[in-house]
């Protein structure tokens, strides 16, 4: 009978040491994160839904103050995702770095004015003050200038007045009737248009006037390519469980109400165009078209020159994982 017992004893062991074992293989991605970012919203999407680990891996999230530490942590080797745009990304590269990029949102920003205001196009806002989220190299800023010179043989820079600032400030001073149009992160802009603001134009628009494909994803999660080495598959993982949480954000409206506090909405019109302005952003299933992404760089190179694309005048090699 003690023999039996032993056996038994051993043989629930072995199991338990075989389980330990087996979680203790599943990698870990600690996230970096801008504490307060809209990204955010997905991963905290993954983690309630535990599309982490039906993916294979455990997502450990790690709020930073600013987007500046998010970076300096990936690079020194203190977290293995950061969030960027992959100009940014196609610069590291091109610099030596060894990131690479997997789509996350093609979410957009544009020009807002108020509600009542008369401007119809860019042109009507020549003399005008502009509120720029950012600086003189904001993408969006310098999309918007190549549109204006292509549709209107307008320079947009040096017709108007620029104000440059925090997405908040600017974000605030717009509201105020400080200014009389608005250039901003999309979230904010989301926000702005459910304050009753209007939207002018949008990036999205003028890049398509450009010839640029709209549906390039500009943003999305930066990992080293050694530590997907590490850790095969690991990439493909993230991307399977950032598109499940992309699903259920697309499909279910209840999938919201968990993240309403941290979306930080101030009445129910801000939380629904935030929601339905999220939706817009979701790129589709599947790898970053580079003949597209290299078009979109040669035009950022053009206009920003070495002091926003470094020496990524054409795409480098490897940037965009292949993801399914």
């Amino acid at each position: 009978m003690l023999s039996i017992i032993r056996a038994g004893a051993l043989a629930t062991a072995a199991l338990c040491l075989c389980a330990v074992a087996a979680f203790a293989e599943v990698p870990t991605i600690r996230a970096a994160v801008l504490k307060i970012g809209t990204v955010n919203w997905e991963l905290d999407t993954i983690k309630r839904n535990g599309f982490d680990t039906a993916n294979g891996f455990a997502l450990d999230v790690q709020p930073y103050a600013d987007n500046g530490a998010t970076r300096v942590a990936l690079e020194g080797g203190e977290a293995d995702l950061a969030v960027a745009d992959w100009i940014w990304v196609a610069r590291q590269r091109a610099a030596g770095k060894d990131y690479v990029f997997i789509p996350y949102s093609k979410a957009v920003g544009g020009v807002v004015v108020a509600g009542d205001s008369p401007a119809q196009s860019l042109q009507d806002l020549a003399g005008k003050k502009i509120g720029i989220a950012g600086g003189p190299l904001d993408k969006s800023w310098l999309i918007l200038q190549a549109y204006a010179e292509q549709e209107y043989g307008m320079d947009l820079a040096g017709s108007t007045e620029q104000v440059f600032g925090a997405p908040p400030l600017v974000f605030k001073t717009a509201l105020q009737g400080e200014l009389d149009g608005a250039i901003n992160f999309w979230h904010f802009m989301a926000k702005m248009k459910s304050a009753g603001m209007r939207e002018l134009i949008s990036v999205a628009d003028a890049s398509e006037a450009l010839g640029l494909d709209p549906n390039v994803p500009l943003l999305g999660y930066v990992m080293k390519e050694s530590f997907i080495a590490e850790n095969p598959g690991i990439s493909q993982a993230l991307y399977g469980a950032s598109r499940n949480a992309k699903d259920l954000l697309a499909s279910d409206d209840a999938a919201w109400e968990p993240l309403r506090e941290q979306m930080n909405v101030k009445n129910d019109t801000q939380y629904e165009t935030l929601r339905t302005d999220f939706r817009a952003g979701i790129p589709a299933p599947g790898p970053v078209d580079s003949a597209s992404a290299d078009k979109l760089l040669q035009l950022m190179a053009k206009l920003g020159g070495e002091k926003l694309v470094g020496q990524a005048t054409t795409l480098p090699a490897g940037l965009f994982v292949n993801v399914e």
